[in-house]
């Protein structure tokens, strides 16, 4: 049977899409236990009451990764439903400013380019994100 999607929890998340000066991107690894555990992800966050997505992106990437960073452009949004929650995902593009980037509230973290994403395995929800990421170079 398939749930009946308006009765399922909504989750708006901010995502960011974290550039250094190299042009590699930030991804993290989701801590094995919990929701979608060991996945790879764009780092972000829940977006609470009282906070703009912006705010939220940078607080949550400082809580979990340590690093201060600029958030820039919109680049998608996207409405997923997994089969017991939904996300809408507002996804930024993001500079890195300062700090050193290091696993607070994740497995792991690399620097990685584009191209190299396919080698990980991401949430359903973020396949749209990194297609979305090689259509803009493609675009270029």
């Amino acid at each position: 049977m398939i749930p009946e999607t308006d009765s399922l929890a909504s989750k708006q998340i901010g995502v960011a899409v974290i550039r250094d000066d190299r042009d590699l991107i930030l991804i993290d690894r989701r801590l094995a236990k919990g929701l979608l555990g060991g996945f790879w992800e764009f780092p972000g966050g829940k977006i609470e009451g009282n906070e703009t997505v912006q705010e939220c992106i940078k607080r949550e990437v400082l809580e979990e990764i340590g690093i201060e960073i600029a958030v820039d452009s919109h680049l998608i949004t996207i409405d997923h439903t997994y089969s017991h929650f939904r996300v809408n995902l507002q996804v930024y593009n993001c500079r890195y400013l300062s700090g050193e980037a290091r696993a607070i509230e994740c497995e792991e973290i690399r620097w990685v380019t584009i191209e190299e994403l396919d080698n990980y395995t991401f949430p359903a929800a973020n396949q749209e994100i990194i297609r979305a990421l090689k259509d803009m170079v493609n675009s270029k």
